[in-house]
């Protein structure tokens, strides 16, 4: 290496790493501002640097002024399409990056979908962010709703809880000052009638403290082998009375060459079943007939269904059917004062069994239908070691 290109390399050098140093001074003043700026910014600084090294290389080398303006302009073009090209891709990052946070300021005060749609000309980083962010809103809105519509669901059931207790501590309290008063006659029908009272309000609390169990912990306390077959026939034998007095006929419908066994707990199965016969009866019309039925699902599970002829429900009050103190209208309120539990626990309990529960419109009626996992069989015993 002669000492001329020494010395042109030294220069350039130098050159480079001072225009380097103001670039990153300029950088460095500019970090607060658009990202943009600093793209623009980032582009100018090698073409600055080059520039300064061509210009000394060309008065070093002695080159002619035609040659010198052919070089310093073609520098030039080259460093306004590199400012161009930064002006647009900051631009393209710097929307992209505003929609990202503009998505995240409405996290934290709406879940609805931004009236703006994102550009398809972000990056694609930004763009799976952005898609990322639009999952987190669905997700969060999703919650939301499920959040007030819980909560309307505690308010339906204070009120329905505040009126179903006001009612029979109103009749227990004028019962009790009549027999202190001494104007009942009939003491012993009054005590019946307090014994009743007492013993509804019993049950709504045995129902508050079953819906909170299965809402704290839900897995089952035992688990064995259940036939529903079998438990169809309790349930339909043990509620026949309830159905006669109604004027209700009571069916079961089971297959008679299968257990159609499933693992749980037959206390709890066997109260989710019966608050499905007890409202099906309770809603059916007369002289009509509620149906229990019984057999091997498609998937190899198990399924029950209870059928009614209530008259159907509401298309809109489908989904509301088992929440905590639904009750439609006036005239599915329970007649014994329940607080409209029983399909909410229904439900606790069946989920807990990793089943299903659900409803649908039947002519004439409805039909609650209960899918649980078919017996799991016992696990072979292992082979003895020699």
């Amino acid at each position: 290496m002669n000492r001329d290109t020494a010395t042109i390399l030294a220069l350039t050098t130098l050159w480079t790493l001072v225009v380097a140093a103001v670039g990153a001074l300029v950088l460095w003043q500019f970090r607060r501002r658009s990202l943009r700026t600093a793209m623009i910014v980032a582009a100018l600084v090698p073409m600055a640097a080059a520039l300064a090294a061509v210009l000394q290389s060309v008065r070093a080398m002695f080159i002619s002024a035609h040659d010198s303006w052919v070089v310093l302009w073609t520098l030039a073009f080259s460093a306004l399409l590199g400012v161009g090209l930064s002006v647009l891709i900051g631009h393209w990052v710097t929307a992209g990056s505003r929609d990202v946070g503009r998505r995240l300021r409405q996290l934290g005060t709406s879940y609805d979908a931004p009236a703006e749609a994102s550009t398809g000309t972000v990056p694609a980083e930004l763009a799976a962010l952005t898609d990322e962010l639009e999952q987190t809103r669905m997700k969060l809105a999703a919650s939301h709703e499920r959040e007030r519509t819980l909560e309307d669901s505690r308010r339906e059931l204070v009120a329905f809880m505040s009126h179903d207790l006001r009612t029979p501590l109103a009749g227990l309290r004028a019962v009790s000052e009549g027999l202190e008063d001494g104007v009942i006659d009939d003491v012993p029908g009054a005590l019946r009638q307090m014994r009743a009272t007492v013993d509804r309000m019993t049950g709504l609390v045995e129902d508050l403290f079953e819906l909170s169990r299965l809402s704290s912990a839900p897995a089952p306390r035992r688990r064995m082998a259940v036939s529903l077959r079998e438990l169809a026939d309790d349930v339909v034998g043990e509620n026949s009375e309830h159905a006669r007095s109604k004027a209700v006929r009571l069916s079961v419908a089971t297959p008679a060459d299968d257990r159609l066994a499933v693992q749980g707990d037959p206390d709890e199965l066997t109260r989710a079943v019966t608050n499905l016969v007890d409202n099906a009866i309770r809603h059916t019309k007369p002289e009509e007939t509620v149906t229990v039925s019984v057999d091997r699902s498609a998937g190899g599970g198990v399924s029950l269904a209870v059928t009614d002829a209530c008259g159907g429900i509401p298309a809109e009050d489908l989904e509301r059917v088992f929440d905590v103190g639904w009750r439609g209208d006036a005239g599915r309120t329970p007649a014994h004062g329940g607080a409209g539990l029983g399909l909410a626990i229904a439900r606790g309990i069946v989920e807990s069994h990793h089943g299903t529960i659900a409803v649908s419109n039947v002519p004439g009626g409805c039909s609650f239908r209960i899918d649980l996992p078919a017996e799991r069989p016992a696990a072979d015993p292992p082979a003895a070691q020699p």
